[in-house]
């Protein structure tokens, strides 16, 4: 029979850390714990793999999962002393999910699992305080309300609020025993008139109906969402973990809290963290109440008048230092811990690897080295090359006098500036109109998943350090600052208001996510030095690393940056970019609509000395490095004018008319163009782009040569080529100039011809093409497209379907679709290389800069990756990593 349940607690668990896949990140974990001999409440964990058969068998559960659960929670009832359902000492339970990966509050969680109009009762009589089992109870009633039976959580705020309001009480800790069984009793009545159906009382029931719950809230909007930001398979499933509930909302000596073993955002050795006093662990990470600092060192730093865990509670605070320090000497690696204390007595309910910003990955990473905790491959192996982002974000200008309108903590690192937005749905509606906002509330919730990701930053006026926003933010490297109390949000008339000023929707401003401050219009900024810890990380990155890391790079400005961020040459220079700006543009239609051979040339003779000029500044910029340009590319019809306007315009240039003009216009255009004339197809129409463009470019390593008195060995790419024999002519009229050159300049000059693999055809066919091509770059965003046959500007509409109904596990364009475009990648490097031995091999399409397609391309052997001038420092990490992965036999 299939074993559905994992139990754990008392000292002893059947399972452990290794175990994550099939008990989830939090299963595995609490396991762990329990066989270290922390105090864990007892528990059980039913596996991942029951999530699969729930949504495979029409949402049921397996058969014999009923009685695996039962002799579970017997287990757990024999450690706790406590009854299920009992009339005294009832035992309570806490149903939570558990993917194997961290998914901060986007599945469902139910609490004070047990209660009903008698256990209430027995605990209120148990614990010698009914007002804490009557607040219990309406927690559980509204929790299990909104997540098991769909009843908004609001309807049960709004009663609240009206009830505090005609009792005159500001606080829920303020309201009594008996207040709280009247607000119980119109929160059954609410249930009732809006559902049909009264409150379940049975609690079998009750745990039936949540675990069903957390199941279904696997595939909710915000988990979808979430997975797909950071592309978590589907058939992960959750796992489902059933404990026994401690109780950090027993009077004032009974607290609950979050800590991280260093600081999540700078990477300081020291605990940090915040807690509650009489409170649940929901209102930590809710930010429904503004929490204290755990050490006094932090409630100092923060500047808080309320006394750290240190002094209010020594001895628990004590042993949670000590626990900390234990697990994370356990783990190799900083912890994020969730604990109780119960009137006095600490419980541990989590330890994870915490979440952290990319300046604090690098610093805890190079100390942990430092302490001989961990190797330098191991640094390496800890450091996301995608968190790398957050390091290129801009900090504000220490010298602008910028006007604070508010202050709060400093959440997630990084300046951002946009425009005033206060839900999830206006940031969506702006970023797709192109404007960049901050999105702006109370305090964010999982449902603002979406709204959050497109934002610049995130402004909250509640909660803490660990409170969903600060969390989230700081895991998609988004600027963020949290509890900024001296600012308030007017949901009604839908302002912001601020030291002195009253701001609206639309309204500018800028927050700084490393200071806590926030400030009215837009600030100047700097960017970041990547030094440091940064600079560390990747000097022990490039020391490993096989592949080198180059640019896609069509400017002198691109060129810069790409260098500063360690790129080592330019693996795609796309020349076409370069015909778009003033008088080019001209030249360029000249030279379409020519309708001989020497109009043609006469334009392109205009269009030298520009093309000259450009690759003579790049082969100075990265002098010394290698510099790929790949010939002219796309579709004429790309350059022509569009619009009446522009039509007469170039036609009165021209000296024709504008009729003519359009029907000249007309006769070029293309059912198909991407599958159309483009590419070395252009070039063998007409040899004279190419001869133009070989001759630029064989000119300017002559004149950067003498510049910079080192060589320039130019690599010249033939677009698009799918026959031998297409690169053969196109690279006789690339030889013919070259040997003109030279005998015009005295000079000799060496340089390579290659072309892209970027049709199926090309890379079955590569053995023959290898003969003329000097080197191979795969072009992976037309090879995906023309061995899929999508496009990729349209593929949109429906590949997020796809992958919501499990067709596609990843976009292809986004990450190398490995059984397709990957296999043919590899069969093109085989047959090339079998071919020429010494055959350059390169990536030059945006995958270039994906990690997980960096890890494949080093799986095949390819010499470098190239990418967007900002995914360099992230390529070289990530090729780092591959090549650990590859030497540790690991793919």
């Amino acid at each position: 029979m299939t074993k559905w349940v994992y139990t754990f607690g008392n000292g002893k668990a059947e399972g452990g850390a290794s175990d994550r896949d099939l008990l989830g990140g939090k299963g595995a974990n609490l396991a762990e714990m329990a066989s270290l001999g922390l105090p864990v409440p007892p528990g059980m964990t039913i596996v991942a793999d029951a999530c699969s058969w729930f949504y495979q068998n029409g949402h049921t559960l397996p058969e014999s999962l009923a009685g695996q659960v039962l002799e579970a929670l017997a287990a757990i009832e024999a450690d706790t002393g406590r009854k299920f359902a009992g009339s005294e000492r009832p035992l309570l339970l806490s149903v939570r999910s558990g993917a194997r990966v961290s998914m901060p509050g986007m599945m469902d969680t139910v609490l004070n699992l047990g209660l009903n109009d008698e256990t209430v009762q027995a605990l209120g009589h148990d614990a010698g305080d009914a007002r804490f089992a009557w607040d219990s109870y309406r927690r559980f009633i509204q929790m299990y309300a909104d997540v098991v039976m769909g009843l908004d959580h609001e309807f049960f705020e709004d009663i609240l609020e009206e009830e505090k309001g005609r009792l005159g009480l500001e606080h829920d800790t303020d309201i009594t025993a008996v207040e709280w069984q009247s607000i119980v009793t119109r929160y059954k009545t609410l249930i009732e008139d809006e559902l049909g159906e009264p409150f379940p009382q049975d609690p079998v029931e009750q745990l039936w109906g949540a675990v069903a719950a957390v199941f279904k809230s696997w595939m909710n909007p915000r988990a979808v969402t979430y997975r797909h930001l950071h592309d978590i398979p589907e058939a992960w499933g959750t796992a489902v973990n059933i404990q026994s509930m401690v109780f950090g909302n027993l009077g004032n000596a009974s607290a609950t809290g979050v800590a991280f073993t260093r600081n999540p955002s700078t990477g300081e050795k020291m605990l940090y963290g915040e807690f509650l006093v009489n409170a649940q662990g929901e209102d930590v990470v809710a930010g429904i109440r503004t929490p204290q600092s755990i050490t006094e060192a932090g409630r100092i730093a923060s500047g808080m008048d309320k006394p750290s865990l240190e002094k209010l509670m020594p001895e628990a605070f004590a042993e949670l230092n000590a626990i900390a320090t234990r697990l994370e000497e356990h783990y190799c690696d900083m912890q994020d811990l969730e604990f109780t204390i119960e009137r006095g007595k600490l419980w541990m309910l989590q330890t994870r690897s915490g979440k952290r910003t990319a300046k604090a990955g690098m610093k805890i990473a190079v100390d942990m080295v430092d302490e001989g905790v961990i190797d330098l491959d191991e640094a390496i192996m800890r450091v996301e090359p995608s968190s790398l982002d957050q390091l290129l974000h801009p900090t504000v200008d220490p010298r602008a006098n910028a006007p604070v309108i508010g202050s709060g903590l400093p959440a997630s690192p990084g300046a951002a500036t946009g425009e005033i937005v206060f839900s999830a749905e206006e940031a969506v509606a702006a970023q797709n109109e192109g404007r960049k906002v901050i999105l702006v509330r109370v305090e964010t919730s999982p449902e603002d998943i979406h709204g959050m990701h497109v934002a610049e930053g995130i402004l909250t006026t509640r909660g803490g350090m660990t409170s969903h926003a600060a969390v989230v933010a700081r895991g998609m490297g988004i600027p963020c600052v949290t509890g900024a109390g001296t600012m308030r949000v007017d949901m009604r008339n839908e302002v912001l208001l601020g030291l002195g000023v009253v701001l609206k929707r639309g309204d500018v401003i800028t927050i700084d996510g490393s200071s806590g401050h926030v400030m009215k219009g837009a600030v100047p900024t700097l960017q970041p030095e990547l030094s440091g810890d940064f600079g560390r990380i990747m000097g022990w990155a490039d020391s490993v690393r096989r592949m080198t890391v180059r640019t896609n790079a069509d400017t002198p400005t691109d060129a810069h940056s790409a260098r500063s961020f360690g790129a080592e040459g330019i693996g795609l220079c796309r020349t076409e970019h370069m015909f778009f700006e003033g008088d080019r543009i001209h030249a360029m239609r000249e030279m379409i609509l020519a309708e001989t051979v020497e109009g043609r040339q006469a334009s392109l003779d205009k269009l030298l000395p520009m093309q000259r000029s450009d690759f003579t500044e790049l082969f100075t910029i990265m002098h010394g490095m290698p510099v790929t340009i790949r010939l002219l590319d796309p579709p004429l019809h790309e350059f022509l004018p569009k619009n009446d306007e522009e039509v007469a315009e170039v036609a009165a240039a021209m000296g024709m008319d504008a009729i003519t003009m359009r029907e000249r216009i007309d006769a070029l255009h293309e059912f198909n163009p991407m599958l159309g004339h483009r590419g070395c197809r252009l070039a063998i129409s007409h040899p004279e782009i190419v001869e133009m463009q070989a001759r630029a470019i064989f000119e300017a390593a002559v004149a950067a040569a003498k510049e910079t008195g080192a060589p320039v060995v130019p690599e010249i790419m033939v677009p698009l080529v799918g026959l031998r024999a297409e690169l053969d002519y196109v690279k006789e009229r690339i030889d013919t100039i070259a040997r003109a050159v030279m005998t015009e300049s005295g000079t000799e000059l060496s340089y390579l011809v290659g072309t892209m693999i970027e049709l199926p055809r090309a890379a079955l066919r590569a053995h023959e093409i290898a003969e003329a091509a000097e080197f191979f770059s795969y072009g992976t965003n037309d090879l995906t497209q023309t061995t899929f046959g999508i496009s990729r500007d349209d593929a949109a509409a429906f590949l997020n379907t796809y992958q919501r109904k499990g067709v596609i596990d990843h976009d292809p364009f986004i990450s190398i679709d490995l059984d397709g475009v990957g296999e043919l990648m590899k069969l093109a490097s085989e047959r090339g290389r079998k071919t020429r031995p010494d055959m350059k091999l390169g990536i030059c399409g945006e995958h270039g800069g994906d990690p997980v397609s960096i890890h494949f391309c080093e799986t095949i052997g390819l010499d470098y990756v190239s990418c967007s001038p900002f995914r360099v420092p992230i390529a070289r990490l990530a090729a780092a990593q591959a090549a650990i992965r590859v030497k540790r036999g690991e793919g």
